[in-house]
This record gives structure tokens, C-alpha cells and sequence, in this order.
């Protein structure tokens, strides 16, 4: 029974490993490499899976598009100059966190908009119906 239960544990504990190295077993040789890698790889969009980081992606896009990160971060490219050259050849969806630009403003200011509306709209309709009441409770009220 316990050789059972010490066996459960170690693949219990392995299990996160496998999973992890499941999608992207390549691995760079310079740990510091590795580490611009996996942070890219979590800040960047699968371009075909809709929601999904490449480290998450089993898509061949993002096999492909993790291979070429690899590649330049061999080749010295900076973490900027690689998401450049991914937005340029995907567009500005492959970044989780878009830049802020004057031609995607309104998604920002959007909000603000519609809830100052909301606001005003709400505060005109209650004025209304306080001077309605007004004027029923004076139609009401012997003189």
C-alpha cells in the first residue's frame, strides 16, 4: 500500500513539469535566454487561437511563431525589436497588451463616454419625475 501512495506522490509532483514542457519542449542553453522566452511567450497571442498565450497554444502557428522568438533571441534581438517584427507580420492582436495610439482611443475612451451619457440621461429623467410629482402633489393639495 505506501510503495502505491509514494508512487501517486512523485508523479503527483512531476505532473506540472510534463504539462509545462508538453506544448514547447525546447528548451535555450542561456538560462537568461530562457527567461526572455517564457515571459514572451505569456505576453504574446496565439493568432488562431482566440484567447490562448503561445505558451498555452498547441496551434502549428504557434510552434512556428515560438521557434522564430527562439531564433532571434539566439540572433540578440531585444524583446522590443521581436514584438516589433510580430506585430508588423500579425498586427497588433498578437499583443495581450496593446499600445495606446490615437486609432484605438475610443476603446479606452468609449467607456468614459457611455457612462458620463448614462449619467446625464439618469439625472435629466430623475428631474422630470421629481417636477411631475411636484406638480401632482400641488393638483391635489387644497388652495
Amino acid at each position: 500500500m505506501k510503495p502505491m501512495l509514494v508512487l501517486i506522490a512523485i508523479l503527483a509532483a512531476g505532473a506540472p513539469l510534463c504539462a509545462a514542457w508538453a506544448l514547447d519542449p525546447a528548451r535555450l542553453t542561456d538560462p537568461a535566454l530562457q527567461a526572455r522566452y517564457e515571459v514572451l511567450i505569456h505576453e504574446l497571442r496565439c493568432v488562431q487561437c482566440e484567447n490562448s498565450t503561445l505558451a498555452d497554444s498547441d496551434a502549428w502557428i504557434a510552434n512556428d511563431v515560438r521557434r522564430q522568438i527562439r531564433e532571434m533571441l539566439t540572433a540578440g534581438k531585444s524583446d522590443q525589436e521581436i514584438k516589433t517584427y510580430l506585430v508588423s507580420r500579425y498586427s497588433e492582436f498578437i499583443l495581450f497588451r496593446p499600445t495606446y495610439s490615437w486609432r484605438n482611443a475610443w476603446l479606452w475612451l468609449l467607456p468614459v463616454v457611455l457612462l458620463l451619457l448614462g449619467v446625464s440621461v439618469a439625472v435629466r429623467i430623475i428631474k422630470q419625475r421629481t417636477r411631475l410629482v411636484d406638480n401632482d402633489d400641488a393638483d391635489v393639495l387644497p388652495s
